[in-house]
């Protein structure tokens, strides 16, 4: 039966993401995620039911619309693949938990942050401060959250988790007068409130380790230039999907160690 459920998960992941991609095209232009109907951003037709299958649509139809032959953007089968493969693995780690739910609703939320500032530069207030709230409601009904190490829980923990994880990058953005966007001082506060203290702190750090070895890479490879901007919501999102996931036993192998 765990098998079977994986799979039911995992389709229902695949699904999950072709409505992120929706949010993914329409949120960044202030449009409706609801109105009008699914349809090609090329020639405007409205989309079939058969053109709307995740990953195998975009598979039967070579990548291409089936009205206008307008190339459809690759990004639409990665994050329903993606998805899905979040989902399947959150069952399999988790079964059927209220830590299922909460870590599904994470993984929408940060990969619709993720690729909306890789492609927009972009960290939207429509997302962010939903975000927020809905984090304060985990706070609120999860006394006992699952992912901190502190004596007090609960939504003290959390908020303390978003003061820091706010106060932190906005230092950063003050001293660095521009080089760290507002909107990533925003989102900083959400990685709080989702992670709590101290885990916020594992987040951020693990977020500015990747992104300075992508940046390194990226020099190297002579695909960026010194001045050029590289967008951190990216490798926080990341960060913080990594230590939801596992923060508590790298900060208790850190601990180990000392």
């Amino acid at each position: 039966m765990v098998i079977i459920y994986t799979i039911v998960f995992a389709l229902l992941g695949f699904t999950v993401g072709s409505f992120l991609n929706v949010c993914l095209d329409r949120l960044p232009r202030g449009e409706s995620i609801l109105n009008p109907p699914s349809h090609c951003q090329a020639c405007h037709h409205r989309l079939a039911a058969k053109d709307l299958i995740p990953i195998f649509s975009y598979l039967w139809l070579r990548g291409h619309c089936r009205y206008c032959q307008a190339p459809i953007p690759k990004r639409l089968p990665w994050v329903e693949l993606a998805t899905g493969g979040m989902f399947a693995f959150l069952y399999a780690s988790y079964g059927l938990t209220p830590k299922l739910g909460v870590m599904a609703f994470y993984s929408c939320l940060f990969i619709i942050i993720f690729v909306v500032d890789l492609e927009q530069g972009l960290i939207l207030n429509k997302v962010v401060y939903p975000g927020m709230a809905v984090a304060l409601l985990f706070a609120l009904f999860l006394p006992q959250p699952w992912i901190t190490q502190l004596k007090f829980h609960g939504i003290a923990n959390f908020a303390v988790g978003g003061s820091i994880g706010f106060a932190l990058l906005l230092l950063i953005a003050i001293i660095s007068r521009g080089g760290m966007g507002w909107g990533d001082v925003k989102l900083a506060a959400l990685i709080g409130l989702a992670t709590g203290f101290p885990l916020v702190l594992l987040a951020l750090l693990i977020g500015a380790i990747i992104g300075g070895l992508v940046a390194v890479a990226l020099l190297i490879a002579k695909k960026r230039g010194r001045k050029e901007a590289i967008p951190f919501g990216p490798f926080l999102s990341l960060a913080t999907l990594v230590t939801l996931l596992w923060g508590s036993s790298i900060l208790n192998w850190y601990l180990g160690l000392m």
